[in-house]
């Protein structure tokens, strides 16, 4: 009766694994497609939260807009979606409301990341 609706990002949830992905002081809760920071839900949408599911799976891995088009998304070409930069941009607008916008990076090669610090680590909330 509740069965998860079906989804082309992910198969079915009690086969995956975890529910959860910490990412430095977020959580990805793969139950609800979204993620949170302290109580404060993000409102991402599926595609955004297949890629963030994706960057969390391996934080600091540096991977081209390609390999996350092929790894969340299951596209080949870019060409087939929006740019990556565009989705990388308005994750950051939705993370930034919960402080967290520091979480997707870029480096000098146009590669994409996750910069989660450990829990022990420092917070990057007290940054202004």
């Amino acid at each position: 009766m509740n069965a998860p609706l079906p989804s082309d990002h992910f198969s079915d949830p009690s086969h995956e694994g975890a529910r959860f992905r910490q990412a430095g002081e977020m959580t990805l809760d793969l139950f609800h497609r979204d993620g949170r920071v302290d109580d404060i839900w993000l409102g991402l949408g599926a595609d955004e939260f297949a890629l963030l599911w994706r960057l969390a799976a391996q934080p600091g891995e540096r991977l081209t807009g390609q390999q996350l088009l092929a790894d969340a998304w299951h596209l080949a070409d870019e060409t087939q979606h929006e740019s990556m930069a565009a989705h990388a941009a308005r994750m950051r607008g939705k993370l930034a409301g919960a402080g967290v916008a520091y979480l997707i990076c870029t480096d000098g090669e146009g590669r994409f990341f996750l910069e989660a610090p450990s829990p022990s680590g420092p917070s990057h909330r007290a940054r202004g």
